[in-house]
């Protein structure tokens, strides 16, 4: 920081002394005309020192930002004429506007980027993948200050040699234009009669010129990509919609709201993974093990301990009983309602506009869209273990159905996995009696969380009884009569036997891409993507939910659903770009862990400030009448500004009491706001406000404080 005073302090001094000494004075059209005249016997017996001189000075001036960069462009035409004044300008010019650019992204950039965190994001993103184009167009217009382009793209990501040559090349016109009319310095009366108004139209025409060429070479690719194949003249629907899980059903009822004519087409069940294997089914098994680890330890609130009996039966029984209630609100019968046509079949692309659907109940009906959304999901990842398929594997999607008539859980269950759905499934089987064993290759489990938030997830689940097992690599599974084994091994290779009865893979999930005929568009679907408006190499084709990622969660699903719609069905006249500025996170084991914006390893890994206040949840009176007294709440803010950056709650109802700082973090309201909240005594919600309360307590100015004592001394005489 010191370094970089004294460096600001060195360019003021430097840009003040290039004024008292009176240097401004010939930076005007008189003093160049002045110039030209007392630099011509120069000119005349030491050509290349005068060269060098003036270089020499035009980067100066434009990497110090002063007012004299047309003026110099002028001198230097009018003393070495068209051609190699024009080598002159145009390599000092550049030259020089790299040397601002540096100076001023040593000196602000890091301070500019952690200030304005991720509302940068848009721009920076912009900027890598873009930005020569920006600059390109910029430098094109004269009108736009040259120095302040300088100082704005040493603020962003645009690297140093992309920016020099762009800059070569973008302000070779004007530097033409100025050059040439140096040349003709005596018959020059103004600066403005240099850039005449149609002039400055055909550089503002220039400039646009690499936006327009972009879009149309854009839409020239696409249409190269259409060409073979036979657009229709008419659409059966505005819209087709394939897979009926939470991004589906939310893009299909958009789509019915605005009167578009859509359908969407699901072979398997409606609600698609959440529903019916995933959110739904795990959270009504994790309640009814968390109620039978209370049972055990009545004794927290005043009971007698007892241990339960289970009926893992009906506990599967009663999962099922949740999935049918909450089935009629992604029934077909509903969206038949809402408008929506429901076809229950699988589809697969003829061409970009046309699919075939092969319906469950015989028969196969060809739809034609003008857009189509893929929202086909994911599936659990599997790894290709020697031996997997012969002992046998669950995964998240077929454990419900496998195990629903056993009479009791796994005796013996290996998870593989530490991530945030194989802790919910340890946690919740070890409950209810499981012999779990959680084996994670990485050094810890919740890996993507802060060490501490990973350390209390491991304690809670030991203290269930999950046996976790890191930094191990599973090498292969075997038989042995009828005993199943994996074979895993540490770091320094010693392998370790584990027994079990039931294996769970838990390492993650993949998009659903194959078997809709991607293919034949061309689409390599093991790298299906889609840009920021969800869209595909075919923009009416378009991605939405756990298929395109990066965040697999119903929630991001049904968030991406709305872009994707409005995209498919207006973008040909506004497209939006999909915001993922603020995702809560939340893993549902006990304590849950609930997150937002930064952690404070990103906050390192990005090189952002911040400061860090904690509540310990173990002081809430709520928390201690409940019996759940353990967790914190970490809070991440621009420093000495209440400005929220990221929260993280490890907590009983964590996930529920995030919902205020996502809240306060969308429309930028700061910890002082929260404080200031009446919260209901006794809640959990009360948490937020004593964090806020914190942070109030940290940043009160101590001089205030001295003074308020004196004062209140004086006050009682």
């Amino acid at each position: 920081m010191i370094k970089k005073i004294v460096f600001l302090s060195l360019i003021v001094v430097l840009v003040i002394a290039f004024f008292a000494l009176g240097f401004n004075e010939y930076l005007n059209l008189e003093g160049v005309k002045q110039l030209q005249l007392d630099l011509a016997s120069w000119r005349t017996d030491e050509p290349l020192i005068l060269a060098m001189v003036l270089f020499a000075s035009y980067v100066l001036i434009t990497a110090l930002s002063l007012p004299g960069a047309a003026v110099m462009t002028l001198l230097v035409g009018a003393i070495f004429g068209l051609g190699w004044g024009t080598v002159i300008a145009s390599f000092a010019s550049s030259i020089g506007a790299t040397l601002a650019f540096l100076m001023t992204r040593y000196v602000l950039r890091d301070a500019v980027q952690r200030g304005f965190g991720d509302r940068l994001k848009a721009i920076n993103d912009g900027v890598a993948r873009e930005g020569s184009f920006y600059l390109f167009s910029l430098r094109l217009v004269p009108v736009f200050p040259f120095f302040l382009i300088n100082i704005l793209m040493a603020l962003t990501p645009l690297k140093l040699r992309q920016f020099y040559w762009v800059s070569q090349l973008g302000m070779l016109p004007g530097t033409l234009v100025f050059v040439n009319a140096g040349s003709q310095l005596s018959d020059l009366t103004s600066l403005s009669g240099i850039l005449s108004p149609s002039l400055l139209f055909s550089f503002v025409l220039l400039g646009i010129f690499p936006l327009v060429a972009k879009k149309v070479l854009g839409w020239l690719s696409t249409r190269k990509e259409n060409a073979k194949w036979s657009r229709p003249k008419h659409f059966d629907r505005n819209l087709i919609v394939i897979g009926g899980g939470a991004a589906g059903l939310v893009s299909s009822y958009i789509a019915a709201a605005v009167k578009a004519k859509v359908t969407l087409v699901e072979a398997n069940k409606m609600g698609g993974d959440c529903l019916n294997y995933g959110c739904v089914p795990s959270k009504a098994l994790i309640k009814t093990a968390k109620l039978a680890t209370q049972q055990r330890h009545g004794e927290k609130y005043g009971l007698a301990a007892s241990e339960p009996v289970i009926d893992f039966r009906r506990i599967m029984a009663r999962v099922n009983d949740v999935i049918s209630r909450i089935e009629p609100h992604d029934s077909v019968e509903r969206y038949t309602e809402l408008g929506v046509e429901v076809l229950q079949g699988y589809a697969q692309f003829v061409d970009p506009w046309t699919v075939d659907i092969s319906l469950n109940d015989g028969g196969v009906q060809r739809l034609t869209s003008r857009a189509i959304i893929i929202a086909a999901g994911a599936e659990p990842a599997v790894p290709p273990l020697p031996g997997l398929e012969e002992v046998g594997y669950l995964t998240s999607d077929t454990l419900w159905e496998s195990l629903a008539e056993n009479e009791a859980p796994p005796k013996r269950l290996l998870v593989l996995g530490g991530g945030p759905i194989g802790c919910e499934l340890a946690q919740c089987f070890a409950r209810l009696g499981s012999n779990v064993t959680q084996l994670e290759m990485l050094a810890r489990i919740m890996v993507r969380d802060d060490e501490d938030v990973s350390a209390a997830v491991a304690q809670s689940l030991r203290d269930d009884g999950v046996n976790i097992l890191t930094g191990m690599r599973a090498i292969r599974c075997e038989r042995d009569g009828e005993q199943n084994l994996m074979i895993v091994a540490d770091k320094s290779g010693v392998e370790q036997i584990i027994e079990f009865d039931a294996l769970l893979c838990a390492i993650g999930r993949k998009p659903r891409t194959k078997g809709y005929g991607l293919e034949n568009l061309g689409m390599d679907v093991s790298k299906l993507k889609g840009n920021e408006y969800l869209e595909t190499s075919f923009p009416h084709i378009l991605l939405a939910g756990d298929v395109v990622g990066p965040y697999q969660f119903t929630h991001v699903a049904a968030h991406q659903a709305w872009y994707a719609a409005v995209n498919g069905l207006f973008g040909s006249f506004k497209k939006f770009k999909v915001d993922y500025t603020l995702i809560p996170r939340v893993t549902y084991v006990d304590p849950e862990v609930a997150s937002v914006g930064l952690s404070e390893s990103e906050a390192t890994d990005k090189k952002i400030s911040y400061e860090v206040t904690r509540y310990g949840i173990d002081d809430l009176d709520r928390a201690i009448c409940d019996s759940q007294a353990e967790g914190f709440i970490k809070v991440l803010t621009v420093p000495g500004k209440d400005r929220i950056l990221g929260v993280t709650i490890v907590g009983a109802q964590a996930g529920e009491l995030l919902a205020e700082y996502v809240l306060a973090m969308k429309h930028g309201i700061g910890l002082k706001k929260i404080l200031a909240t009446i919260h209901s005594y006794p809640s959990m919600s009360e948490a937020n406000k004593y964090v806020a309360g914190e942070w109030q307590k940290a940043h009160a100015p101590q001089w205030i404080m001295k003074w308020l004592l004196k004062f209140h001394a004086w006050r009682r005489g």
